[in-house]
């Protein structure tokens, strides 16, 4: 125990000992950190104050002392310059701040200022405006229109024209006075008497009544002279006989200048010389005709004044009206032939005719063998015909060759049995003369007649020829024109043409025969219309229907029925105010001439201006026949264009004022002619209503009219016919014509929208009754058919709107035959209209609303409810085809229906409809 004390005590020594050395070692530590800097520092502080007192090396110093420093100095300079530049830039700042302040409210009160001169300026030209319009509605409601300019005529013997170089330079602008025809002369033709000249009792009789007849019925020729634009001579063609050779160049040039109103150089004089044969005489050849125009079928390159004179058509039918039946028709369109041609080629000289020195015209063209292709057009068309790949008929010799000029190919046998050859020939070639001097022939124009007569395609081979008035129609679009090197291509060529291109082609070679070549009548008129329209005289206005009015006497105030004017959702646009106001007459027909020329004069119905042109048609003459193509058919209507406010009021159109008439059509139902009078009070847009009394007797004296605001027109009529309905009334003033009968049954909302889809549609038939042609598989023929179907064709006219212009074409031009059926029958005037129209535009008509029938309930048997009326139907569509050569009627699902205005649709119909 003992050693374990001990030993505890003894080992315990040095643990101690360790302890004692910590504890010195700490205090040590402690007393080295914390006095030692104390001492340390109270001995620097002693040091210093033992020293200079001006110098304290290890004190505080004050801040300029600090200064005082060498090393120092220079930052403190630079710490004072810095100093007030600071301080400057500082007050700098505070200036430019208040500035800045400044003028941002001067820039706010600019903005106030720019705001209200832009409310000023905005009012100004609002002001502006309204005074700008209503100084215009001033000016065009005092300011008279455009009178027409005091006609002044020069002296007589002075033509006012510098002499041409030489008689053959002869062209409008240097041969033809142009001050004695101003636009506004209306174009007088003097035309010389056949007996007052020395040849004139040769010519032709033919000729010579045929010339005389036409002349009688033509608007442009005047008695007096003295007036005239225009001179007009027949020349020819003159009888051959032993008994009268033809008089030198020499004694013709005497004879001419012996005119009475030649005036020394013949200006203003055309020579006509109408030709009824394959081979005529070259009458005026190697004469000078001065200043003077020559129309006639022949001419030499050397004769002839391009520009001045005119190649003019044959005169085939002279005193004969074409026969419509006889005419082959247009479909089908492939024919038994491919193509055909029969002639025989003259070379030798065959000729009765006198020679005249210095050089005759057989001799002359003699006198310059030809070089031509007609050896290789033999040849080609004769492999053509014995490679058996499509059927042709080609003869190059024939049994009794009709005589013909020298290098021309001679007609074969009898026009009859040329004829009959072509009906039966897909195209038929017209081969021009070998000699390329001889630009035009009467044997050519002849060929081209026969060709264009029954709907035969001419193909010309010879582009060195001259196609009658050719400045004036395109031949292209009737006509294939090949030169005589491509003959070889011409089988190629004329199977390459579609179906559609046939038809049309034809249609158009159609329209061209009977408009200019048909009749003596029609070659008259387009010789003076050719004329007429190079010195751009605007055509004569056509004449309008005089009306007899019927006097008659108003009764009360019509009512309104209760059933026409619950319009339902349709607004009716705003109720016209003013009186009525007629359509704006047009006022560009001294200016279209010029503008529409050639484009008129090659598109149907507007060719070029046969007939007069209508007052109320800015863009179609009525001149032309409606015969044509149809195609280009522009846009009919008057205004000068612009939506206009009307637009805005759900009016429509493009003309921004617009009225339209009602024609009613009626025949002894006084009572039912009372009722739908009466139901037309309150319509919007109507100008007035015309009444054709068709009755030969006339209303009953006792009989109140309804006085339902507007003027009621009671024409009287020579005879019962239901094509007065169309008769262009000079009493109807509007371009819109509402056709109704005097039973029909419409709500103004429908008559309204009738007229809104017209004014869209203004070239179109818009009505409501709509009807259909079929084709009868086992009569194989045309019927017309009335049952309800999602097709149409047809839009009646007892109740549909159309343009006056058609009223116009309707009576005037249309083949006379389509109106005596319609007298004949008493029916088919509104078929006759379709027919018309959709000839013209190649449209369909528009038919409106879902309305099938629109007759009055309880009111008396009309014509339409006998059980023949559907027969005479189908006669007059099979008869109408006859005479246009086709079927002109077009089918249409589309129909217009007034959607946005909720119009009740009949559950039963609707599958059939589509809205637009």
């Amino acid at each position: 125990m003992q050693r374990n004390g001990g030993g505890v005590g003894v080992g315990g020594q040095p643990w101690m000992f360790r302890r004692v050395r910590l504890t010195w070692l700490s205090f040590m530590l402690f007393f080295i950190l914390v006095f030692f800097p104390l001492i340390a520092h109270y001995y620097l502080t002693t040091i210093d104050e033992a020293g200079d007192r001006d110098k304290h090396i290890f004190g505080p110093r004050p801040g300029g002392e600090l200064c005082e420093a060498k090393h120092v100095q220079d930052l403190c300079r630079i710490r004072e310059s810095v100093s007030e530049e600071l301080l400057q830039l500082e007050a700098k700042r505070q200036e430019l701040n208040g500035e800045i302040a400044r003028l941002n409210l001067r820039i706010e009160a600019c903005k106030r200022s720019i705001d209200s001169a832009k409310q000023d300026l905005l009012q100004l030209k609002n002001v502006i405006s309204q005074t700008e319009h209503s100084y215009k509605e001033l000016m065009a409601q005092n300011q008279p229109k455009l009178s027409l300019p005091v006609r002044l005529l020069p002296d007589k013997e002075d033509p006012g024209l510098p002499p041409p170089k030489s008689p053959r330079s002869c062209r409008l602008r240097s041969c033809f006075d142009y001050a004695r025809c101003p636009l506004t002369s209306g174009f007088p033709v003097y035309v010389y008497d056949t007996d007052s000249y020395p040849w004139g009792s040769y010519i032709d009789p033919l000729v010579k009544q045929a010339f005389v007849a036409s002349v009688k019925s033509n608007i442009y020729v005047t008695n007096n002279p003295n007036i005239a634009c225009l001179y007009l001579v027949l020349v020819g063609e003159l009888q051959e006989s032993p008994s009268f050779p033809l008089p030198s160049p020499s004694e013709l040039e005497k004879q001419l200048k012996a005119l009475p109103y030649w005036r020394s150089d013949g200006h203003n004089h055309v020579l006509v010389h109408l030709s009824r044969k394959s081979m005529t005489q070259n009458f005026l050849y190697n004469v000078s005709t001065g200043r003077a125009a020559v129309a006639q079928s022949t001419f030499l390159e050397q004769q002839y004044r391009d520009g001045f004179d005119l190649v003019v058509s044959p005169l085939v039918h002279a005193l004969s009206e074409p026969n419509f039946l006889e005419v082959p028709p247009q479909v089908p369109v492939k024919r038994k032939y491919l193509f055909t041609f029969q002639g025989e080629r003259v070379e030798s000289l065959r000729s009765s005719l006198q020679e005249a020195p210095p050089q005759s015209f057989e001799e002359e063209m003699e006198g310059d063998p030809p070089a031509d292709y007609d050896d290789r057009i033999i040849g080609t068309l004769k492999a053509v015909q014995d490679s058996h790949l499509d059927q042709v008929l080609v003869e190059f010799t024939c049994k009794n060759p009709r005589p013909s000029l020298p290098t021309e190919w001679a007609l074969c046998g009898e026009r009859e049995d040329r004829l009959e050859v072509l009906k039966v020939s897909t195209f038929a070639l017209v081969i021009a003369a070998g000699d390329g001097q001889l630009v035009a022939s009467a044997g050519f124009g002849m060929r081209l007649f026969e060709a264009l007569e029954v709907g035969a395609i001419p193909v010309v081979l010879g582009d060195h020829s001259r196609l009658p008035y050719h400045q004036f129609i395109r031949w292209s679009e009737a006509a294939i024109l090949v030169p005589k090197p491509r003959v070889t291509e011409l089988h190629f060529l004329l199977r390459s043409l579609s179906d559609n291109d046939m038809l049309a082609m034809r249609r158009q070679g159609r329209f061209l025969w009977e408009t200019y070549f048909s009749t003596s009548e029609n070659v008259l008129n387009t010789i003076l219309a050719s004329i007429r329209t190079s010195i751009q005289v605007p055509a004569a206005p056509i004449k309008e229907e005089p009306v007899h009015e019927i006097p008659h006497k108003a009764g009360k105030l019509a009512g309104t029925d209760a059933n026409l004017a619950d319009n339902g959702d349709l607004d009716l646009g705003p109720v016209e105010t003013e009186p009525p106001y007629a359509s704006p007459r047009f006022l560009r027909n001294f200016t279209y001439t010029a503008a529409d020329t050639y484009r008129s004069w090659n598109r149907a119905p507007g060719p070029f201006h046969l007939f007069p042109h209508t007052p109320l048609d800015p863009v179609l003459p009525s001149e032309a026949k409606f015969l044509g193509s149809g195609t280009g058919f522009r846009p009919i209507g008057g205004g000068t264009g612009g939506s206009g406010k009307e637009f805005q009021a759900a009016l429509g159109g493009n003309v921004p004022r617009e009225q339209f008439t009602v024609v009613m059509l009626t025949y002894e139902r006084e009572e039912v002619l009372m009722n739908s009078l009466e139901r037309l009070n309150g319509l919007p847009y109507l100008n007035k209503v015309v009444v054709v009394w068709n009755s030969p007797k006339p209303p009953s004296d006792d009989l109140l009219w309804p006085d339902i605001g507007l003027p009621i027109v009671v024409v009287r009529t020579e005879k019962n016919s239901l094509n007065n309905r169309f008769l262009p009334w000079d009493a109807v003033e509007t371009e819109a014509i509402l056709s109704i009968d005097d039973d029909a049954h419409l709500r103004h909302d429908e008559i309204m929208f009738g007229f809104r889809v017209w004014r869209e549609a203004r070239d179109r038939i818009v009505g409501f009754p709509g009807r259909y042609h079929a084709w009868d598989v086992n009569h194989q023929s045309w019927l017309y058919n009335s049952n309800y179907s999602c097709e149409l064709s047809m839009v009646l006219t007892g109740a549909a709107f159309f343009h006056k212009y058609y009223a116009y074409l309707y009576s005037y031009v249309m083949p006379q035959a389509i109106r005596d059926m319609v007298d004949e029958y008493i029916n088919c005037e509104d078929i006759a209209m379709n027919f018309l129209v959709s000839h013209i535009t190649r449209k369909p008509p528009i038919k409106v609303t879902s309305r099938w029938t629109f007759r009055c309930p309880g009111c008396p048997q009309a014509l339409s409810h006998d059980d023949s009326h559907f027969h005479e139907r189908h006669k007059c569509i099979n008869f109408f085809v006859k005479v246009y050569g086709y079927m002109p009627l077009l089918y249409t699902q589309f129909r217009v229906d007034s959607v946005l205005f909720k119009t009740r649709l009949p559950h039963d119909k609707t599958k059939c409809f589509k809205f637009i």
